[in-house]
């Protein structure tokens, strides 16, 4: 969690504006600021509440469309023939997975439990020095994921903490996984993406 945090930075303090890095209209505050206004520090305040805004918007739409398949699956699809969607290159078929994302690792349900949580409490950490839109939207991918697959951890048989998270999407030669899984691994990429970029989930971009 701190090596996460480091990431981030803290963009008021010397280190930061001295490191190699700059954010977006940092200059144009710090002008505005030497001639004794506010208005910028504001403007950077609302723009981080509306970064978390859209933080927390991502996740409840990943998390709901994740409960909303999940539910259909359990009602519709468990015990029921697959249905092909595409061929045998694309089906839905219901199946309990109490181990990790696609399946692995069924020996350590607890773990993972643990690992979603601890995932979402350094995400809402995060949130507080987020100011980057596109990695607003990498973190509520993975928090809306790790939300879903955590539901199903508690609620689910066999037991709280040891549920067996419900997986439908199958496709041809490739493990069996849902929506929160496809949530997790795409703000995992677009994380990746953002890193090579050099940009900072602060906003602060790494110059070449």
């Amino acid at each position: 969690m701190a090596e996460a945090e480091r990431i981030i930075g803290t963009p008021d303090t010397p280190d930061a504006a001295g490191n190699g890095r700059e954010r977006p209209g940092e200059d144009a505050a710090a002008a505005a600021g030497a001639s004794g206004t506010d208005e910028p520090a504001a403007a950077g305040q609302t723009r981080g509440k509306r970064r978390i805004a859209v933080l927390f918007a991502v996740a409840t739409v990943a998390y709901a469309l994740d409960l909303i398949s999940k539910m259909i699956v359990v009602a519709k699809l468990e015990h029921h023939p697959p249905i092909e969607i595409i061929g045998d290159w694309l089906r839905f078929e219901a199946i309990r997975n109490a181990g990790a994302a696609f399946g692995f690792g069924e020996a350590f349900t607890v773990i993972f439990t643990m690992i979603a949580a601890a995932v979402i409490v350094v995400i809402a950490r995060l949130a507080r020095k987020l100011y980057s839109l596109p990695w607003a939207i990498a973190l509520g991918l993975l928090l809306g994921g790790a939300l879903g697959n955590l539901t199903d951890r508690i609620f689910r048989a066999p037991g709280v903490f040891e549920g067996a998270v419900v997986d439908f999407i199958a496709p041809k030669h490739f493990a069996v996984f849902n929506l929160a899984d496809s949530a997790i691994v795409c703000g995992g990429i677009l994380i990746v993406l953002l890193s090579f970029k050099g940009l900072d989930p602060d906003g602060t971009v790494h110059k070449g």
